[in-house]
């Protein structure tokens, strides 16, 4: 599939590349972003290449992951946000905001936008979120955007 560029009221959603890595690389020095993301601790800068050059249009191409960064309308890296195929019709959502942008609500704005993105032009029939047990910024983001508990 072709990456896609979505829109909010605050917030351009887009695929990342080599352009971004800086950013990229610059947000993930975040302790929160490495203890509470799969995200590789300590993350190098030969991460950020790796996922800005290889695995985020690998899984764009391959319809395997649907990964956007999501950006103010200056340029400025809030977050990321993907879209992970687990099964047939089933996606996994996961996503971390760069601290300086936290409480803004930029997130649960492009959870909501990106889920209403699978559920009709993906035809995804379910989104799950999960989260590490403690997690309660990624929680509390998911319950904003609509997501229900269902165990712990």
């Amino acid at each position: 599939m072709e990456p896609v560029t979505l829109t909010t009221g605050r917030l351009v959603l887009r695929t990342v590349g080599p352009q971004d890595t800086d950013a990229v690389y610059a947000a993930c020095q975040d302790p929160d972003i490495q203890r509470w993301t799969t995200i590789p601790s300590p993350y190098l800068r030969e991460h950020a290449r790796g996922f800005t050059e290889q695995m985020v249009p690998a899984g764009w191409a391959d319809d395997s992951m649907a990964t956007f960064g999501l950006f103010l309308p200056a340029g400025d890296l809030v977050g990321m946000l993907g879209v992970t195929m687990i099964s047939l019709g089933v996606g996994e959502i996961g996503f971390w905001c760069a601290e300086e942008h936290r409480g803004h609500g930029y997130v649960t704005e492009a959870a909501v936008a990106v889920a209403r993105w699978a559920f009709t032009d993906r035809a995804i029939d379910r989104l799950e979120w999960r989260a590490e047990v403690g997690n309660t910024a990624s929680r509390a983001v998911a319950r904003r955007a609509g997501f229900t508990v269902e165990g712990t």
